[in-house]
């Protein structure tokens, strides 16, 4: 293709000496008068530098023997002799010593990359010359080469292994769930019947000693002036420590002790006893009504402190190893956006739900507010990896095929070679190398699957070549 050219610019050059010449314009060689093109010498033209003809800026095939410019008005390039077309025959070797022994030709490969190869000079289909491949070129070491003007179209780019503090957040969903150690339960103990219910109901919040309801119990009653009537005697009153006994009998009975401190300021017993809420909360349930009869054991008020919930989040399986209790976690309420809950993980619960593949995670949340509810929707982000720096490479330099992970390194003069890599935790970008590189290396990590496939390509080639080579 190239003495193609050649040949067409000398037959161009005869036709402007025999006194006519013609003009590239738009792609096509137009005739112009005998004043417009002069025939310049090889020597002359090396010599000036002066351009020879002008060549498309993206490198594409037009060309122009006059200045032009594209169509989005870029000026093609001017090509000076010698810089890529010789209009002479190759030059003679300079006399002297020898520095350098030729290069041999190994082989010939298709100039489409196809898998064919030829031990001599030959022309594809297009009748485009097949590219030679010199001794070396196709080293056993398993680097790939490649000239500059390749790594340039490619936009090959390498980055050096470096330590660095690899975090990642796990993010998964969840819901509030209230603390099961801070529910409280008002039942009766004895048979009893319920005479006032204070103005409470479900949903209200309550404080520690707020009364609830008013009860009449005759098994409270009976052991109430039993201990009354010790403490009032005159033979028993005055021995310390005695009627021990009928004060735990009430204490058994589950009556507060403000109730018993009041019977014994006041020397009597009432007939309806005031029941008091048991710690701070909101009223859960509530089944207590006026006049009605409760059973020992029948839940009458149900009281949960809401100052401290748990985020019961699902993680994925796969995400369990980078877990530990402590770990810190902030959680975001769908129902509060742009407001966070930072906690701790609790709990890792020992089962893995067969239909999702997760596990349940507990996450405890201070909620002095009572901002988060019950059942709400939440969204965690639990920080993992270690907080010592360790060897990473960006996550674009990493080729991984499922069974093997590799990267390019960058040995210079265009020469890549391929590292099998062990990896380790992921996070902002960034993956650990735990084993085949050093710290300082430079891996590929931009158009390294465009250098991954030069390399199958080559060593297809290869084979090709080894195979049809003369026993």
């Amino acid at each position: 293709m190239k003495r193609a050219i050649i040949a067409g610019a000398v037959v161009a050059a005869m036709i402007a000496a025999a006194g006519g010449g013609f003009i590239g314009v738009g792609g096509h060689l137009h005739l112009a008068g005998p004043s417009n093109v002069a025939l310049v010498s090889p020597a002359a033209a090396q010599g000036s530098r002066e351009p020879i003809y002008y060549q498309d800026p993206d490198g594409r095939p037009f060309y122009s023997l006059t200045p032009k410019k594209t169509q989005d008005g870029r000026d093609y390039r001017a090509v000076p002799a010698g810089a890529d077309l010789s209009f002479d025959d190759e030059p003679a070797a300079a006399a002297g010593p020898a520095t350098t022994a030729e290069r041999k030709i190994k082989y010939y490969r298709n100039p489409m990359g196809l898998a064919d190869t030829s031990p001599i000079p030959k022309k594809d289909s297009m009748g485009m010359d097949y590219i030679p491949v010199y001794e070396g070129e196709d080293s056993d070491d398993g680097a790939v080469k490649l000239s500059p003007g390749k790594i340039q179209r490619t936009g090959v780019k390498s980055e050096p292994a470096a330590l660095r503090v690899i975090r990642t957040a796990i993010r998964a969903p969840g819901t509030i769930q209230l603390d099961e150690r801070r529910i409280s339960v008002i039942s009766m103990r004895s048979e009893s019947w319920v005479q006032k219910v204070a103005n409470v109901t479900t949903g209200v919040r309550v404080v520690k000693g707020q009364p609830l309801m008013e009860i009449y119990s005759p098994s409270i009653s009976s052991a109430a002036a039993e201990y009354i009537a010790t403490i009032n005697s005159k033979t028993t009153g005055v021995t310390a420590g005695y009627g021990r006994g009928s004060r735990q009998r009430l204490m058994n009975l589950d009556v507060p002790d403000e109730v018993i401190v009041a019977m014994e300021k006041s020397g009597s017993v009432p007939i309806a006893i005031e029941w008091s809420a048991s710690r701070d909360g909101v009223v859960l349930e509530r089944n207590a009504v006026e006049g009605m009869r409760a059973q020992p054991g029948d839940v009458l008020f149900r009281v949960a402190d809401t100052a401290v919930v748990w985020a019961m989040i699902d993680v994925a399986e796969r995400d369990l190893g980078a877990l530990n209790v402590g770990l810190p976690v902030i959680v975001r309420a769908r129902g509060y956006p742009g407001r966070e809950f930072a906690g701790k993980i609790g709990v890792i619960y020992p089962q893995v739900n067969r239909e999702t593949r997760t596990a349940r995670v507990r996450i405890e949340l201070a909620n002095p507010d009572a901002a988060l509810l019950p059942d709400m929707y939440v969204d965690a982000a639990i920080e993992t990896g270690s907080q010592q720096p360790v060897l990473s490479v960006p996550d674009s330099a990493i080729l991984d095929t499922g069974s093997r992970q590799a990267v390019f390194v960058e040995k210079g003069q265009g020469r890549f070679e391929p590292r099998d890599v062990k990896l380790g935790h992921r996070g902002g970008g960034y993956v650990e190398v735990r084993d085949g590189l050093s710290e300082g290396e430079p891996v590929v990590v931009s158009a390294n699957f465009l250098i991954d496939a030069e390399s199958n390509l080559r060593a297809a080639l290869k084979g090709f070549s080894d195979a049809g080579a003369p026993q």
